[in-house]
């Protein structure tokens, strides 16, 4: 096997591992550091704390910052930001198959304060100083120092054996296995090795004693070092597991697709993009008491008793008829009829149910494995298919559950997601994992502290966004659109939360197909259906309370081609034209905007490249003039702290030159200089000041001035004279 491309990260992690020793006694700049990645990047900073304030982090948690469920472009922006504040001078990976992966919603290697002990951190960094020493010199002093703290660090909370044995690995995959779960099981049960050997390994156990974990290594680094297997290293072990995984993983969903279409089950999949396997959330209602039944009896049921067998049933209608006759002719019954034809004849075997329990809790996880039965000697509940509970317990869900008795939640793919990670985690390390999920209150007074602009105009916009449902931010390059906007979402939801705010950046190759849904090559040669970014985003809002707001932020939203990315959303992007169903251009499925969704644009109104505002999409956005904010309470009291001569000199220059900006025929209020370019300094020195004069302003003016390139150096050299 070549190590040229799947194996290139293990010259990046070593070195960055011998970066990271450093800081063991210095962890107050570890932790800056990490907070100066997710600033660099752009991205959201990982929960690592309660409310984040983080005080304290371990090596293998910052190995997990890049080394869990990320894309591909989010994993490479974090690794470059790695590599230039660390120093590293190996190349950054680019292949990422085979490497272990955290679970996102449990990635942290020690439980949040107070519930970790007071060794918890410490014991890991002692583990990964024991390793590293181990990897360079195999002795029997080293492997006991390792095998100290694997012992404490297993069985702290939250921790398990794919855990631990996949940071080791990371650091170094020469010297010591992973044992997560695709490796367990390629070593154990995919036959894969030679019988006699597997079954001198020690069993597999939850938190395996460094002991067994070091019994396992040395048998297995033997067979691969012999000439009987083609495999020579723990590297090319883990890199055949995950392969052969994958394809195995294939094969049986193509065997059951297969399965599928022989029985005639597959006729609603209307594309290769949606699985056969089917996603349901499940709520017995007024039966919540019954749990108890429902758990030992391995059974859901859907009530509906008076209308009897629902398999005699021809159709959603006849259903609904008979509900209207037997129980109640005033009411309307579409959600109970389709409800319970689904239950009846669209859910089958192998699909998997979430039994929920009120708006914002999740009790369990089945697999559903029989057909519809009905049962009229039971007492309640006679609609009945039988399912095995995988999981049982109580978790926080992941949003706000629909309060339907059963709902197909199959095509909302980011919602299945959340809620498979939920149990994803337990799976893994068969612990109880507790998950952070408190979110900081965010609100009117701290948008208008960290964004500068006045109340009136605030609540101007709020009113305005919440009247249009589409507002596009318009004004000069520094005034703070794109820094305002997620803001003005957060202050709208009253929390700061992340997962309900998503942002792209439209440009001039941005389509339809990216929007919402498009063919995409595969590896393989063939084209699949893919679901783009807005498709996606409304199908989580969808699921979610109509009161509970969702914001897509469009960056530069002029740049792109909007009828093309817009497509048939023209109209259903419309506030009256919420909810509103159209059947979309590449699927046989109906599409609606949710209620509960905001669009907000940002436009730059100094750009003299772009084309116009496509004028039926105007139609639908109400526009906000962002100003420049010099004159509002927080930039004055921001200018006050900062206690500089020259800095409020060059202030009053760059307010008498956007005077001079709004009145130019050529330009206008939209080209005035934004209060952005001088907003975050930590200090303000002759250099600091120079560098936004002559770095960011001065171009700005050349370019707009670029046919009086006198009026343009007068404006440059007066600006300089400020901080002289």
């Amino acid at each position: 096997m070549s190590e040229i491309n799947q194996f290139d990260w293990v010259d990046f992690y070593k070195e960055l591992s011998g970066k990271l020793l450093q800081y063991k006694n210095n962890r107050s700049e570890l932790v800056e550091k990490v907070k100066k990645i997710y600033e660099i990047t752009g991205l959201n900073l990982p929960t690592l704390e309660k409310d984040n304030q983080i005080v304290d982090i371990d090596p293998f948690t910052f190995y997990g910052l890049f080394n869990k469920k990320l894309t591909d472009a989010n994993r490479l922006s974090i690794l470059r930001a790695v590599a230039e504040l660390f120093d590293v001078k190996a190349p950054v990976p680019t292949a990422f198959d085979s490497i272990p992966v955290l679970n996102p919603q449990n990635a942290t290697f020690y439980y949040f304060i107070p519930d970790r002990g007071d060794d918890d951190i410490q014991d890991l960094w002692e583990l990964f100083d024991a390793a590293l020493a181990y990897a360079k010199n195999p002795t029997s002093e080293t492997i006991a120092q390792v095998s100290k703290y694997f012992d404490l660090c297993i069985n702290k909370k939250g921790n398990g054996n794919s855990k631990i044995t996949m940071g080791l690995y990371w650091i170094a995959p020469n010297s010591l296995l992973n044992l997560d779960q695709r490796n367990t099981w390629y070593i154990y049960e995919s036959g894969k090795l030679p019988g006699d050997l597997v079954k001198t390994l020690p069993a597999i156990e939850s938190k395996i004693p460094s002991e067994k974990y070091f019994a396992i290594v040395e048998k297995l680094r033997a067979y691969l070092q012999s000439e009987e297997s083609q495999l020579k290293d723990f590297k090319e072990l883990s890199f055949e597991a995950w392969r052969y995984s994958e394809q195995v993983n294939h094969e049986q969903a193509a065997a059951k697709k297969a399965e599928a279409k022989r029985d005639n089950q597959g006729a609603a999949i209307a594309d290769e993009g949606v699985e056969t396997v089917h996603y349901w959330i499940y709520s017995p209602g007024d039966g919540a008491a019954f749990w108890d039944e429902f758990y030992n009896a391995g059974i859901m049921g859907i009530g509906w008793d008076k209308i009897g067998d629902l398999s005699v049933y021809n159709s959603k209608d006849e259903m609904k008829q008979a509900m209207k006759e037997k129980i109640d002719p005033s009411r309307p019954y579409k959600n109970a009829a389709h409800a319970t034809w689904q239950f009846a004849n669209e859910m089958k075997p192998g699909d998997i149910v979430f039994a929920k329990k009120g708006m914002h809790q999740v009790i369990g996880r089945g697999v559903v494995e029989s057909e519809y039965i009905f049962d009229p000697e039971r007492s309640r509940y006679k609609n009945i298919r039988k399912v095995n509970w995988t999981h049982k317990g109580e978790w926080d869900h992941p949003g706000q559950a629909v309060m339907k008795t059963l709902t197909d939640i199959t095509a909302y793919t980011d919602y299945v997601e959340k809620l498979n990670s939920l149990f994803e985690s337990e799976v893994e390390d068969d612990v109880e994992v507790s998950v952070e999920t408190n979110l900081k209150p965010y609100d009117e007074d701290k948008f208008l502290e960290e964004v500068y602009m006045s109340k009136p105009k605030y609540d101007t916009l709020v009113a305005l966004i919440k009247k249009k449902k589409n507002v596009i931010l318009q004004g000069a390059p520094g005034v703070g659109k794109t820094y305002a906007a997620k803001r003005l979402a957060y202050s709208i939801m009253g929390v700061k939360d992340p997962s309900r705010v998503m942002m792209v950046q439209f440009h001039q190759s941005y389509s339809y197909e990216d929007f919402i849904m498009g063919f995409r090559p595969t590896q393989e040669g063939g084209f699949e259906l893919k679901r783009g970014a807005f498709y996606d985003f409304c199908k989580s809002a969808e699921v979610d309370s109509e009161d509970t707001p969702y914001f897509f932020i469009i960056d530069e939203i002029n740049r792109g081609n909007l009828s093309k990315i817009f497509g048939e959303l023209f109209m259903l992007i419309e506030t009256d034209k919420r909810g509103i169903e159209l059947k979309l251009l590449y699927a046989d499925e109906k599409f609606s905007v949710p209620k509960n969704v905001y669009i907000i644009g940002m436009m730059n109104t100094a750009d003299r490249s772009l084309a116009m505002m496509d004028y039926a999409l105007r139609r639908r956005f109400a526009f906000f003039d962002m100003e420049p904010g010099f004159n509002t309470k927080g930039f004055r009291q921001y200018q006050e702290g900062l206690q500089s001569e020259k800095f409020n000199k060059l202030i009053d220059r760059v307010e008498a030159l956007n005077a001079d900006i709004a009145a130019d025929d050529s330009l206008g209020e939209g080209f005035c200089i934004g209060h952005s370019y001088f907003c975050e300094l930590k200090e303000t020195s002759d250099q600091t000041l120079s560098g936004i004069v002559e770095f960011e302003l001065a171009p700005l003016l050349k370019e707009y001035w670029f046919d009086e390139p006198a009026k343009a150096k007068t404006w440059i050299e007066d600006l300089r004279s400020a901080i002289k």
